[in-house]
């Protein structure tokens, strides 16, 4: 893309209102812009990352086995009342009446609507396991909606819902979506801690959350030092192994890590001094075992192997997709901007044009943006015509990871200028080599 025909309306000062960095950055590089309280226009660079969030998410899912599909956001009350949430949900459920006086509602969650389609349509245990997941617009009407993407009324989320024979089954399903997860947060650069905590107002006896560390963070959580030198790293997972499975959630949840609301002082005072941790983190995940509380109530149920009729067992995630651009940026960043991993960038390299106009430097840049495109690759050309001073600082603000700034200087001894953005360092080459260089960073990414 070139920067000169892209929309990109970058702001200098700071909105008054933006309380947190991720806010502050998300407004001043043009990603967002508030439509009302709480609720957002994702603009054409906020829009790209949101999008490679959601990729990376629906690969790890279907790598786990599951399936997609869409459900609407406007769901029916009488099922809500027919499961008992519909009067126990409070006001956050934004509630309304069509012009026939039926009551509906904006989705906060799917396990009603998710359950009322698996009890039409499935009715032997043969048809077992199954798990169906949809990435969907979600509303939850906040009292006090703050911090931008992070405390919102309307947010993108995807939510899975498996379905079981038996417990054991079921617990096979939660130990698989442990470790999915695990691996779609390292593949967006952050460090998720998987965290004992509370079911809420979904339920369930298993459940854990997933946090990012940082100042920000709405909760206090509480944990062992030594769980966050844990990696998934390269590690192949066969997720139909049940030994397998149970091992990697074993690895990640044996050590101490908890919430504010299931801490365990005692506990947590047996840890080494050294090692006790207390700080704040934001949620960027949840997962769930809640057995048949909905299945009993809705009668989704299936016929086993002997003939008997049984209500299936079953559990939800859920991954805040656009909540998880906001945890990325509060989790990487600098008082120049922001700093995106390679995994969820929304242009893979930033090409500045020193000296717009001249022949030699055009036509470097050209060449450039063109080998970029021809490897598939997503190049930002910076082709205004602008100080250096000011290209430069934009590049910081929308936090690209690499940047090839072209110059007369460099050229004139065959050179261009690599730039990390996360370390600053930079490395002058021919322009062929710096080609190389950012499709080898990218290559498996």
């Amino acid at each position: 893309m070139r920067l000169s025909r892209y929309f990109l309306p970058v702001l200098k000062e700071t909105p008054a209102d933006a309380q947190i960095v991720s806010h502050r950055y998300m407004l001043r590089a043009g990603m967002i812009k508030q439509a009302s309280a709480g609720i957002y226009s994702w603009l054409p660079l906020g829009y790209k990352v949101l999008k490679r969030i959601e990729q990376i998410v629906h690969e790890e899912q279907q790598k786990a086995g599951h399936i997609p599909m869409l459900m609407p956001t406007l769901q029916s009350a009488d099922l809500w009342r027919e499961s008992g949430r519909y009067d126990d949900y409070g006001q956050e459920m934004l509630r309304i009446t069509d012009r026939h006086d039926r009551d509906m509602l904006y989705g906060p969650t799917n396990e009603e609507l998710i359950t009322d389609i698996f009890r039409s349509y499935v009715r032997s245990y043969k048809d077992l396991p199954l798990t169906l997941y949809h990435i969907q617009w979600k509303f939850r009407d906040e009292i006090r909606p703050r911090f931008g993407v992070m405390r919102g009324r309307e947010f993108l989320m995807k939510d899975g819902y498996n379905f079981d024979l038996t417990k054991e089954d079921a617990l096979h399903a939660y130990n698989r979506h442990l470790v999915s997860y695990l691996r779609t947060y390292e593949r967006m650069g952050l460090q998720a801690i998987p965290m004992r905590a509370d079911g809420g107002p979904i339920g369930g006896d298993y459940t854990h959350e997933f946090l990012v560390l940082a100042e920000t963070g709405e909760s206090e959580v509480f944990y062992d030092s030594e769980i966050t030198d844990l990696t998934f790293g390269d590690r192949e997972v066969d997720f139909d192994n049940v030994e397998q499975c149970q091992a990697v959630l074993e690895e990640f949840t044996s050590r101490y890590a908890r919430t504010d609301e299931t801490h365990d002082e005692a506990l947590f005072n047996e840890i080494p001094e050294d090692r006790r941790r207390v700080a704040r983190g934001i949620e960027v995940g949840q997962i769930f075992y809640f057995g048949t509380k909905y299945s009993e109530a809705m009668g989704a149920n299936v016929q086993t192997a002997e003939g008997t009729q049984v209500p299936v067992h079953m559990g939800s995630h859920g991954i805040g997709v656009s909540r998880l651009l906001g945890a990325i940026i509060e989790a990487s960043h600098d008082d120049k901007g922001i700093i995106w991993p390679e995994g969820v960038t929304p242009f893979h390299v930033g090409i500045v044009n020193l000296r717009q106009g001249d022949d030699e430097t055009d036509a470097a840049c050209e060449a450039l943006y063109a080998s970029f495109k021809a490897l598939g690759l997503d190049p930002l050309y910076d082709d205004r015509d602008e100080r250096a001073g000011g290209k430069f600082a934009t590049m910081d603000l929308i936090g690209l990871p690499w940047r090839i700034t072209v110059g007369p200087r460099g050229l004139k001894n065959g050179v261009v200028e690599l730039t990390s953005r996360r370390t600053g360092e930079s490395e002058e080459m021919p322009p062929e080599e710096a080609v190389k260089r950012i499709a080898a960073i990218y290559e498996g990414v």
